[in-house]
């Protein structure tokens, strides 16, 4: 886990995220994504969301409504707790700046996340560490898609096979959920 700011992650499916720093509670950080690339319908539980776009054409949507569109100066807002996504909706890069507030264990998380994502197929993490981070953070972090049973039965069974044998050591440092 970085500890140190600023850094940087991506994924092989065109989305990178700097993390700038900490300001308070709040993190800040600037993004960027490919052509239709974006993060997936996901829940904050514990945290809101801002982002400004910066160059480019963002489209977002809150779970259950119709999508919206922005450009060059618009700013979203994600309360926590609502199922949202966005993605780069035009043909150019994305650039967008924004911030996570308060952070938790939000830098660890993704950080884990994209390199679940990197190391995985057809835009799913790689299965264990994806299992480590959907049972062990669940009540910070959601993914409406996933079925009902998937998180409640899969997820734990695959999670408790990976830590019967060892498969998350690496993550001996990881911060405690909340």
């Amino acid at each position: 886990m970085h500890n140190q700011f600023p850094f940087t992650i991506e994924t092989k499916y065109g989305e990178k995220i700097n993390f700038l720093r900490m300001e308070g509670d709040r993190l800040i950080l600037e993004g960027f994504c490919e052509p239709m690339a974006g993060p997936g319908m996901h829940v904050h539980l514990r945290q809101d969301e801002g982002v400004t776009v910066v160059k480019g054409k963002i489209g977002y949507q809150i779970l259950g409504k119709e999508p919206q569109y922005g450009g060059p100066g618009d700013s979203v807002t994600f309360k926590r707790g609502i199922p949202h996504r966005f993605w780069n909706a035009g043909e150019e890069e994305l650039h967008i700046t924004g911030w996570i507030d308060p952070a938790e264990n939000v830098a660890f998380f993704l950080t884990t996340l994209y390199d679940a994502l990197n190391r995985g197929e057809d835009k799913r993490p790689e299965l264990f560490d994806g299992a480590y981070l959907t049972y062990r953070y669940r009540n910070e972090f959601d993914t409406p898609e996933i079925p009902g049973f998937v998180k409640k039965v899969i997820m734990p069974l695959i999670y408790f096979i990976g830590r019967l044998t060892g498969k998350y050591r690496k993550f001996d440092q990881a911060p405690q959920p909340i």
